[in-house]
Formats: structure tokens, C-alpha cells, sequence
């Protein structure tokens, strides 16, 4: 080194990674104030515009107006559980690709969605069910219970826990097999059939707030197991291997991943029915952003999904107006798009 030459200090060493972390914290902030913007949109825009101050006037100083009560009735209840759905649909789907290191996973690998289904079938067929409330605790069951047996399915004959490579392997022979349970169920009852259709396609439309209390406290807990879980999904992307050298224990790694991806998916799912594409685009779109690190790739999926579905959700009731199209048709246009431009536009890295 010559003598006039500048030596790098700590401090300067330190720099980049701070300012790293700014701009993170500044791109996680603008997409707050987008969320913020997405509900507003979400409770002023539909079959019926309501003005913003109308909106301001209905949620804290209701006169009792038609506005009022399409607004508190209706419109934000909606909303709610559309921020509910999407924080849990897109921390599911970051969690689920971290795992099992496949950028094309989604909630359903682990066979959440056929469980799910599955039992609103047979609480439709078996049980008599027709309430939305009772769909939602028979979906959270076969969500669990899918889960589970996932979980067991990978697990065996295995030495060191279930791998990426045998929950794929197990949640795509579960879900083949409900998928014909499910199949062979409705088309004897015709009857079933509607019922399982209204859920089946994914909706926020017709949720009142006692859907949202059903679920909130599952998602609540998943989405606290899941950003705790972040450090060691940090490790386990550099491979299991050295996520052991490196004092993880990757058995429970897993075990906590699937029960996160468990609650988050199950309780999303059974509220409002499967919803194409969050799960799967999101996070791609997050990690663009954020690169890598899954202490950044959670939270921000947790705050784009949501704006992906409001969004989703008040295109669906702005295009068809009198009517709506249910957003689980709306984020399966939108998602496609959206995924095939990032493939195109960088290659979908390894996890």
C-alpha cells in the first residue's frame, strides 16, 4: 500500500450495509403508504363509487346514510379480511419456496388447498353444511390434517426429517388422490356440487366480520412463527449441510415452516376459498426487490400481497359493474402476467 493511500475503516466497511438496510426500510415504507392506498380504494371503489369524504365521514362519523352502511357493513369488512388473506397467502408462499428451495412452489405443494377442499366436500356431502362459517372450520381442518400427513408422508423412511424433495413428492400424491376424492364426490350429488362451487372459486364477496374472527388469531400466530423463523430459513437456503454446521436444527426448521405455512394457508384458504397466484407471484416480486435474505423477502411479500389482492378485488367489482367477478378469477389474469414478465425479465434464481 502507498503511503498516501486511504485505509478503509470499520465505520467505512459498515456503510453499505447500512445503507442497504435504508433503503430496504424506505421501499417496505412505500409500499405501506400503497397498502394504505389500496384499502381506501378498496372501501370507495365498486358497484357503487363513493366519494372519499363520504368514506371518511362513514368510518368515523356515521350519520346513518346508505353510503354509511355500505361502507361499515360491507365495505370494510371486505377489507379486512382481503388484508387478513393476503398478508397470510404471501408469507405462505415465501415460506414454502424457501423451503423447499422451488421457485415454482406455492401453498398448495403441501397439499393445504386439496385438504381443504376436501373437507368442505364432506362437510357439504356428509354434514349438510351450507353456512360459511362452517365451511370455514371444516377447510381449516382439512388444511391441518393435509398438513400433517404431508409432514408424515415426507418423513418416512428418512434419518434426518422430511426433505424438499420428499414434501414435494408427498403433497403432490395427496393432492392427486383428494383431488379424485373430491371428483368422485360431487358429481353423484349435484346438490354438493353447487355448494362446493360457490366456495371453490375464491372470494371475498359475502364475508362478514365473523369470518375475519374465525381465522384472524391462526393467521396472527403463523405470521409470528413465520418472521421468527426467517434467521434460520437464512441458513437453510445455503443447504442443510451447512445450516447444521451452522447450529441450526433443521428438523425443527421444517416442523415450524409447515406449521406456519399451515396456519397462513389453511386460515386464508378456508375464509375465502383458494386464491390463485398470490402464493407464487409475490414473493418473485420480493425477492427482485429485496434480493435474498429472508428477514426482507417476508415482510415484504406480507405487504404485497395484500395490494395484490385489493387491487385484484376492486378490479373485479369495477369491470363488471352491476355485478362482480370474484377475485380468485381477477389474480389468476393478473398473476400470470406478472409472473411470466419477471421469468423474462431475470431469471428465476435458485432458493
Amino acid at each position: 500500500m502507498t503511503a498516501g493511500a486511504a485505509v478503509p475503516t470499520a465505520a467505512g466497511r459498515e456503510r453499505p450495509g447500512r445503507n442497504l438496510r435504508r433503503r430496504r426500510l424506505r421501499g417496505l415504507a412505500v409500499l405501506l403508504v400503497l397498502l394504505v392506498l389500496a384499502i381506501l380504494a378498496s372501501i370507495a371503489l365498486g358497484t357503487k363509487a363513493i366519494p372519499l369524504s363520504h368514506v371518511w365521514s362513514g368510518l368515523f362519523a356515521p350519520t346513518g346514510t346508505e353510503d354509511d352502511i355500505v361502507i361499515r357493513s360491507l365495505r370494510v369488512p371486505r377489507t379486512i379480511l382481503g388484508v387478513l388473506v393476503g398478508v397470510a397467502l404471501g408469507l405462505a408462499g415465501a415460506l414454502i419456496q424457501g423451503h423447499t428451495r422451488n421457485p415454482l412452489a406455492d401453498p398448495g405443494l403441501l397439499g393445504v388447498n386439496s385438504g381443504a377442499a376436501f373437507f368442505v366436500v364432506v362437510g357439504i356431502y356428509v354434514f349438510g353444511v351450507t353456512s360459511l362459517l362452517g365451511y370455514v372450520w371444516f377447510a381449516f381442518a382439512g388444511a391441518m390434517v393435509a398438513s400433517i400427513a404431508v409432514f408424515l408422508l415426507g418423513s418416512a423412511g428418512g434419518r434426518g426429517g422430511p426433505t424438499p424433495v420428499s414434501l414435494a413428492l408427498a403433497g403432490a400424491a395427496l393432492s392427486f388422490l383428494l383431488s379424485g376424492l373430491i371428483s368422485a364426490i360431487i358429481l353423484v350429488d349435484t346438490d354438493t356440487l353447487d355448494a362446493y362451487r360457490f366456495w371453490n372459486v375464491g372470494s371475498l364477496a359475502g364475508r362478514d366480520t365473523s369470518i375475519a374472527g374465525q381465522v384472524v388469531w391462526f393467521i396472527v400466530a403463523g405470521v409470528l412463527i413465520a418472521l421468527a423463523s426467517a434467521p434460520a430459513l437464512n441458513a437453510l437456503s445455503l443447504g442443510e449441510d451447512v445450516a447444521r454446521s451452522l447450529g441450526q436444527n433443521v428438523r425443527l426448521t421444517r416442523a415450524l415452516g409447515i406449521v406456519a405455512i399451515t396456519l397462513l394457508a389453511g386460515g386464508a384458504t378456508a375464509a375465502c376459498g383458494p386464491i390463485a397466484f398470490v402464493g407464487l407471484a409475490v414473493p418473485h416480486a420480493a425477492r427482485a426487490i429485496t434480493g435474498p435474505d429472508q428477514r426482507w423477502v417476508l415482510p415484504y411479500s406480507a405487504v404485497l400481497a395484500p395490494i395484490l389482492l385489493l387491487g385484484a378485488d376492486v378490479v373485479g367489482r369495477v369491470i363488471a359493474r352491476p355485478g362482480e367477478i370474484e377475485v380468485g378469477i381477477i389474480t389468476a389474469f393478473i398473476g400470470a402476467p406478472v409472473f411470466i414478465a419477471l421469468v423474462r425479465r431475470r431469471r428465476v434464481a435458485e432458493l
